[in-house]
């Protein structure tokens, strides 16, 4: 029998009363299995390297209030150990030029492909980034470029003078979606140089959306009867596709072979005669030798108007000037100095990115230079930015993954490199299938890495975590621990070797803003990711973001919500806290704190379920270095507490308990509701969460309020 307790009791009593007066009340109480089998544990981690925080894009104006000492400190408060820096420039399809100073491929003009000097000169306060004039009409998930010329080439760094192997292996092509059937049976192309020498127009037939990576393209690519063309000149071009028409949404340009000859930049750099430039592309009807264009919407140029079609494209050329700045700093990034000497990220080495969608290897190998002679310290090195969301092939990423990790291991060979960085997806990303019928984005890019000898360059494998959307309900977010546990079993069955750790770089409930990021569910959907993603084998994980950031109602009529841990208002004062800032600093000091070695993680179990068989609360335990044990526990359920006992035990041995004093730490909608007013919402309460010391014992329970995270701690008899 535990030693009693008298604030405990008075607590217990307090608490039992409060629900009969609200109506609530307790149910039998269950009992939570901790399975302390030495085999059987599952993970083992040290929080100062595996439980972290993300800095993303900022305005100019927002790094310089962001990056002052009060903000700063207020920014560590959530308890987030590590930092992993995101590339929203390559996730917007632009250049990053993470150092401005640096050369020009033609200094002259300040045009062509820039590398970032490694000369340690005035600290780097901001990154800037640079639109991609040759992107041309490309959208792939994103916006037209404003005041685009329809001009598109393809990126250099994957033709055979770079990887090595013939350009049939990484066939370039544009895809047009007509967002709806349309009768095509004719196209015109209007070629610039390089030109393709050989290429096929093909149409997609099918269900399904072509262009749906995540969720798997259900159809295939047919040539169009006479679209192959095996003898191209140039020019613009009007083929004859079929001798009547065929409807479709999509329509494919497949190039093989390039003519390499120069673009309008001249032969002198090898990087602007390989590929394949186009300047604009129409689809339609032939009608008395005229081309009846297929959407009316849609200018001959092929820029895109609102309900035009849209074209996506397999690579984009880099090449850019200085004139092509974003200007406004409405889209900078933390200068990589003011990063690593700010204080935000703790003084432990930090997960940084390179470009390399629309980037240049040497660019990359330069940034880890300039880096490490400053002695920052670097956890990992992620390889470009999200390439699923950007169409990128898996043999196209993999080859411009071998050339950056060339050029980075020439400067250090133990820096670890990573990737792919894949949207927020919750299922295996499946493509278009390759000559051996694979669909599977993942196991073709390690296929790719192991058959050129390349595999050992994979120290480990990121990702996002966005798992729902705007139609979530409260119910959705009890599919958390499954979704995580799935995904991580996906890239395992893809090929991903058992001893390449699995990331979370970047997280949250959505990939919009939702009103739910800022209500209690948020925190109890926070715990019970993180707790699954380790319970499931996973090596880091990355909560966005750590920057304050406003209130904002443009969340779909969900309701107001922040992405941040932080309410700040319009003179970057933080006025207040949301769910994730109280579940984080449950996580990060009361579950898994930081600064105290590795702690191991076994199994545990509880049975408490709703009519529908959904689990309503869910258990994560730790046994810290110490020998101290430390049980999370999510009650789910937002109407009643629910009571539990706690027994640890090996598989055949006696059960063993909390011995008194036990700390109990509650946080829940007793302790935090959201008060919805728009951009002027608030929490209220706004927190802290409830502490008390409980006695222990056979007999001992522990009572878990609704909608709450719990966490029980202390020692073990």
């Amino acid at each position: 029998m535990g030693v009693k307790n008298t604030a405990y009791i008075a607590f217990a009593l307090a608490l039992s009363a409060s629900l009969a007066a609200t109506g609530q009340t307790t149910q039998p109480i269950a009992t939570v299995r901790v399975d302390t089998t030495p085999g059987h544990q599952l993970n083992a981690f040290d929080p100062d390297a595996a439980l972290g925080s993300t800095i993303d894009v900022l305005s100019k104006s927002e790094i310089d209030h962001v990056y002052t000492p009060e903000l700063i400190a207020q920014c560590l408060s959530a308890g987030w150990g590590p930092i992993s820096f995101r590339n929203n420039s390559e996730l917007r399809m632009a250049a990053w030029h993470w150092n401005s100073n640096g050369t020009w491929s033609d200094p002259s003009h300040q045009c062509g492909y820039f590398t970032g000097s490694t000369d340690l000169k005035q600290p780097l306060r901001y990154a800037v980034s640079y639109n991609l004039p040759h992107r041309g009409f490309a959208t792939s998930g994103d916006s037209p470029l404003p005041g685009a010329t329809t001009y598109w080439k393809s990126n250099p760094y994957l033709t055979s003078h770079f990887t090595g192997e013939s350009d049939a292996l990484h066939p370039q092509w544009v895809v047009v979606d007509m967002k709806s059937a349309k009768p095509v049976d004719a196209i015109r192309i209007a070629w610039v140089s390089p030109y393709a020498v050989v290429y096929r127009v093909e149409y997609w037939q099918g269900k399904g959306d072509a262009l749906d990576f995540d969720d798997g393209p259900d159809g295939k690519w047919i040539a169009f009867p006479k679209g192959a063309v095996t003898d191209g000149h140039g020019g613009t071009v009007t083929l004859t596709l079929a001798d009547s028409a065929i409807p479709t949404r999509f329509v494919r340009i497949l190039m093989t072979q390039s003519s390499n000859t120069p673009d309008e930049q001249g032969p002198a750099d090898i990087r602007d005669c390989v590929g394949y430039a186009i300047q604009s592309i129409q689809l339609g009807i032939l009608h008395g030798g005229q081309l009846v264009d297929a959407n009316p919407a849609t200018r001959p140029t092929g820029r895109r108007r609102r309900g035009g079609i849209t074209f996506c494209v397999s690579s984009i050329d880099p090449w850019h000037a200085a004139t092509n700045a974003v200007a406004d700093g409405s889209e900078e990034h933390t200068g990589f100095d003011l990063f690593f000497t700010s204080g935000l990220t703790n003084h432990l080495p930090a997960t940084i990115p390179v470009t390399l969608l629309y980037g240049t290897p040497e660019d990359a190998a330069a940034e880890i230079a300039y880096l490490e002679k400053r002695h920052y310290p670097i956890a990992g090195v992620e390889m470009g930015e999200e390439p699923d969301g950007k169409h990128c092939l898996p043999e196209d990423y993999a080859a411009l993954y071998i050339q950056a990790a060339d050029a980075i291991h020439k400067i250090d060979p133990k820096v670890k490199l990573g990737g792919p960085i894949f949207e927020g997806v919750t299922d295996d990303i499946t493509v278009w299938p390759d000559a051996q019928g694979r669909i599977s984005w993942m196991g073709r890019f390690v296929d790719y890495l192991k058959s050129h000898g390349h595999l050992a360059d994979l120290a480990f494998v990121s990702f996002e975590h966005y798992p729902f959307d705007r139609d979530a309900t409260w119910k959705s977010y009890y599919d958390e621990p499954q979704l995580t546990q799935h995904i991580l079993q996906v890239w395992r069955d893809d090929g991903v070797p058992a001893n390449v750790p699995l990331m979370i770089t970047e997280s949250s409930m959505a990939a919009d803003l939702i009103g739910s990021m800022s209500r209690i569910e948020s925190a109890t959907w926070l715990c019970d990711s993180v707790g699954s993603f380790f319970a499931s084998g996973g090596t880091a994980y990355f909560h966005s973001p750590i920057q304050p950031q406003g209130i904002s109602a443009r969340s779909g009529g969900t309701g107001s919500a922040s992405w941040s841990n932080f309410i700040l208002d319009r003179q970057h004062r933080i006025r207040g806290y949301t769910a994730f800032y109280w579940a984080a600093r449950m996580i990060n000091f009361e579950w898994a704190p930081h600064h105290a070695g590795t702690d191991r993680m076994f199994p545990s179990s509880v049975h408490v379920k709703d009519a529908d068989g959904n689990d309503l609360v869910t258990s994560y335990a730790l046994q810290w270095r110490d020998g101290q044990w430390a049980v999370m526990l999510v009650n789910r359920d937002r109407d009643q507490p629910h009571a539990i006992r706690i027994n640890f035990a090996e598989a055949a041995g006696q059960p063993q308990h909390f011995i008194s004093p036990v700390r109990y730490v509650t946080f829940g909608s007793d302790q935090y509701v959201w008060q919805d007013h728009g951009v002027n919402s608030f929490a209220s309460p706004d927190g802290p969460p409830l502490v008390k010391t409980v006695p222990g014992g056979a007999d001992a329970s522990y009572i878990l309020p609704r909608a709450s995270i719990t966490i029980i701690r202390g020692k073990v008899n």
